[in-house]
């Protein structure tokens, strides 16, 4: 079976408090849930109607048990999400301060299972049929899983649709100068490239939101979406058409998971083959759906919650 999407990186889980406005020091209470960003995309996009499968690592401890049990409850195929003997599941807390800072704490240490990915282990002919094939830029911080992630890129050959999450986190990368380099390579192999300002900037060295888009272009893809904050999100096709469209007004409550459920939006217009202005605003919709729950996973909407903010022209 070949399936519409299959994502390959970051898995573990998120401990998030249930107090807003509460230091992390003074949280009483947590809630769990599954996270990491490109689970969370398989995640959003299963939820839209897709099928969908990730590629990733755990401990083998409680904790990966849980994600195995919260994948499969949210129809994301789990067999390719395998364990690492001495190594524990991530985990990661957060903050929460309305509207716009979540201070995030990766506890990821010795090492996290999800870069202990293994080339020789991939399924590499799932991954050339797949209808859309994506990857991150926390995939290319570190061995076995850079190697395992150009491996895949090679194999599949930009058949189909490949998306590279820039995901740019500084703290994952022992040398974060030596990242350009990495990004540029992986670039030649995608055919989507969709990041904030922050990180087209270390994948192209440009900031100015139409320049980076030209600068992904030149590096190899055929669309270019670039996130502008409160200026909204930019697209840029190879063809010469492009749409900017405005972030849908939200009360936010936690943007963690919102450039998630934009990926799995983006996915699922790609899909669909719509044009990018409708793919932009359908993603928009998402992210700011989830911009306005607490958690991530579990907080992915469904076609007609996105239909019925777009009819809307905001989140009630």
């Amino acid at each position: 079976m070949a399936y519409d999407l299959i994502t390959m990186g970051r898995i573990g889980v998120d401990l998030y408090p249930l107090q807003t406005g509460v230091p992390l020091a003074q949280v009483s209470s947590f809630g769990k849930f599954l996270g990491g960003s490109a689970t969370n995309v398989a995640v959003a996009a299963a939820r839209l109607g897709h099928s969908t499968a990730v590629i990733t690592r755990t401990g083998e401890d409680a904790f990966g048990a849980y994600l195995h049990e919260a994948l499969q409850g949210f129809g994301v195929d789990d067999r390719w999400v395998t364990s690492v003997p001495g190594l524990n599941t991530p985990v990661t807390f957060c903050e929460i301060f309305p509207p716009d800072d979540f201070p995030l704490y990766f506890y990821r240490q010795p090492k996290a299972p999800d870069l202990e990915i293994d080339a020789h282990e991939l399924d590499l002919d799932a991954i050339r049929d797949t209808r859309i094939f994506w990857i991150t830029g926390t995939g290319l911080s570190e061995e076995p899983s850079r190697t395992a992630t150009f491996a895949a890129l090679a194999h599949r050959a930009k058949s189909g649709t490949t998306v590279f999450d820039l995901d740019w986190r500084p703290m994952f990368w022992k040398d974060p100068a030596s990242a350009r380099p990495f990004y540029a390579e992986a670039l030649k192999h995608t055919t989507v490239a969709v990041g904030n300002l922050d990180e087209v900037e270390i994948a192209t060295g440009v900031r100015e939101p139409q320049a980076a888009a030209q600068a992904l272009l030149d590096a190899g893809v055929e669309i270019a979406v670039v996130k502008q904050g409160p200026k909204g999100v930019l697209a840029v096709h190879r063809n010469g058409d492009s749409a900017e469209v405005p972030p849908l007004p939200v009360n936010v409550l936690n943007g963690l998971g919102a450039g998630d459920a934009f990926g799995g939006s983006l996915c699922h217009g790609l899909l669909e083959g719509w044009d990018l202005e409708k793919i932009m605003r359908h993603a928009n919709a998402a992210g700011a759906i989830v911009a306005s729950r607490l958690e991530c996973s579990s907080a992915m909407p469904t076609p007609d919650e996105i239909d019925a903010a777009l009819a809307a022209g905001a989140v009630l």
